[in-house]
């Protein structure tokens, strides 16, 4: 069954990128309303955009969505995720300015502050789009693939000079919780050098090493070191399963990604969905339902981050 919110769930923090004070709060939405964000500050025109996979702007450091109108919201991918990774399929998210608050960098305030203000079931079935054939995009050595599997998987590898990242990677079942347990506390990751280069564009002007975890050489900056020792693959995937959530309900298949980030996944969605009998939208019976993620997760989980 679909499920929503009970109550609403309040956020304030700043902008990544923006390093703007913003206050958002998500509220429960009836049974096939889906995922939608409204801009607040936004006196005319109109400001409810879609969290859908066509509403995507090309953007290389965030998930950035835009309605025709103009209005937008940016580094979407860390809700989604935590959205979808609570198997939450309906609500409205009020948000006062153009970014989602970065708050740590991961997923798990978002995780944490949807269970305590609970779910609640909506007698209306789940519709999932089950991948029935290979669909993948390349970009150099960067592949994003979509493959035929009975539940959601993620599959996901990255390589990186310096030291203290290497080569990472991990596959993982997302069905019955898994997203609570081993992403939604993983943080965003980036190389000082990065940093840098960043704020002298006017950008990551919010970003701390509070809210995200710092890499300079073989050293990691953030203190309190890592949270996993494999922290940057898992944020990987964290931000796959929001952009995949995009897709417009449940993904049944393997997301295979190598060095891959929001612009591939997006890329990826839009040749799915350009391909014929490569996709099929299915109703969740009983035994397909009890296979999508955040079915039968509880605040405990979040304390079995593993």
């Amino acid at each position: 069954m679909q499920r929503t919110l009970k109550s609403a769930a309040t956020f304030t923090g700043l902008g990544l990128h923006t390093g703007r004070p913003v206050r958002m709060t998500v509220r429960p939405a009836s049974a096939d309303y889906g995922i939608w964000f409204r801009r607040t500050d936004l006196k005319e025109g109109d400001a409810l955009i879609p969290a859908r996979w066509d509403a995507v702007v090309p953007s290389k450091l965030c998930t950035l969505l835009a309605n025709a109108a103009g209005a937008t919201v940016s580094t979407v991918e860390h809700v989604t995720a935590a959205l979808a990774g609570c198997g939450i399929h309906n609500a409205l998210i009020e948000i006062s300015g153009p970014e989602v608050p970065i708050l740590d960098g991961s997923a798990a305030m978002f995780v944490e502050r949807f269970l305590a203000a609970g779910l609640r079931e909506q007698m209306v079935p789940v519709r999932a789009i089950r991948v029935m054939d290979t669909v993948e995009v390349r970009e150099g050595d960067a592949i994003a693939r979509l493959e035929p599997a009975e539940m959601m998987e993620i599959n996901f590898e990255i390589d990186f000079a310096e030291r203290a990242i290497g080569h990472q990677s991990k596959n993982l079942n997302m069905s019955n919780g898994a997203f609570v347990r081993e992403l939604c506390d993983s943080r965003t990751f980036c190389r000082q050098s990065d940093v840098d280069a960043m704020r002298a564009n006017g950008l990551a002007l919010g970003g701390t090493v509070d809210n995200a975890v710092v890499f300079d050489g073989d050293h990691v900056v953030s203190p309190g070191g890592l949270r996993h020792p494999d922290e940057p693959v898992r944020h990987k995937m964290l931000d796959a399963l929001g952009d995949l959530s995009l897709a417009g309900g449940p993904v049944l298949g393997r997301y295979t990604g190598i060095r891959a980030g929001h612009a591939m996944t997006n890329r990826l969605l839009h040749a799915l969905f350009a391909r014929r009998g490569a996709w099929k939208m299915v109703e969740c019976g009983p035994q397909t339902g009890l296979k999508l993620p955040g079915v039968g997760v509880v605040r405990a989980d979040l304390a079995a981050v593993a």
